[in-house]
């Protein structure tokens, strides 16, 4: 019996990781949510209807607000959510036409750790926070006073793994100079969901300690 030949057409995956080195231009502001408030929500929802609306309120601890407002790793290092860099990268993708479709599947950020709380993938960050007080107005137009860490000085390495089929590095490095001229991430930045942003979370990309690729 004749064994029937297929051409193939589908290339097989070319993957790159490179490393960019970010410097910031602007304050960097975290917004975790917090693992005190999981867990109220949760016994809340276990409660059930047993849950009472006039239920004595603690009295707020604005210190543990900001230590909350953290993503630290099981080894104490603070860090960036990857993903902060990733959407980012993907959402510069309309600046310059690029399919955004193509750039979800065509480009990542690897992690250095994990939060320890909840596993989120970090990009670890240099620099010390400091903590900052600001008044927001929730969805029903009440004020509330908000406890973040902010970040005046501050840089990362960032490893991004990408498809060369699709980018070469000069493209992913002129996009990641892109997010951090247009895009930001981080609270207040520019392409916030809700507002234009408070022109936070902006960086600008370092020569030091740049390396085109990294070895697998």
């Amino acid at each position: 019996m004749a064994t029937e030949r297929r051409e193939v057409l589908i290339s097989a995956p070319k993957m790159r990781t490179v490393l960019l080195r970010i410097v910031g231009t602007s304050p960097y502001v975290q917004a975790r949510f917090s693992q005190k408030a999981m867990l109220a929500m949760t016994d809340k929802m276990r409660a059930g209807s047993a849950a009472k609306k006039g239920k004595a309120r603690a009295p707020r601890d604005f210190d543990d607000d900001y230590k909350q407002a953290q993503h630290v790793t099981a080894e104490g290092w603070r860090g960036i959510p990857a993903s902060a860099f990733r959407n980012a990268m993907i959402s510069a993708c309309r600046l310059v036409g690029f399919k955004m479709t193509l750039g979800k599947l065509s480009v990542f950020v690897e992690a250095d750790g994990f939060d320890a709380v909840d596993g989120v993938p970090l990009v670890k960050i240099e620099g010390e926070p400091e903590k900052q007080e600001m008044h927001v107005r929730n969805a029903t137009g009440v004020v509330d006073i908000r406890v973040r860490p902010m970040w005046r000085k501050w840089a990362a390495n960032v490893r991004v793994r990408y498809d060369e089929d699709q980018f070469s590095f000069q493209d992913i490095a002129n996009l990641m100079a892109r997010v951090g001229m247009q895009v930001g991430i981080g609270e207040g930045r520019p392409d916030s969901k809700s507002s234009a942003g408070l022109g936070w979370g902006l960086f600008e990309l370092s020569n030091e300690g740049m390396e085109k690729e990294v070895a697998a």
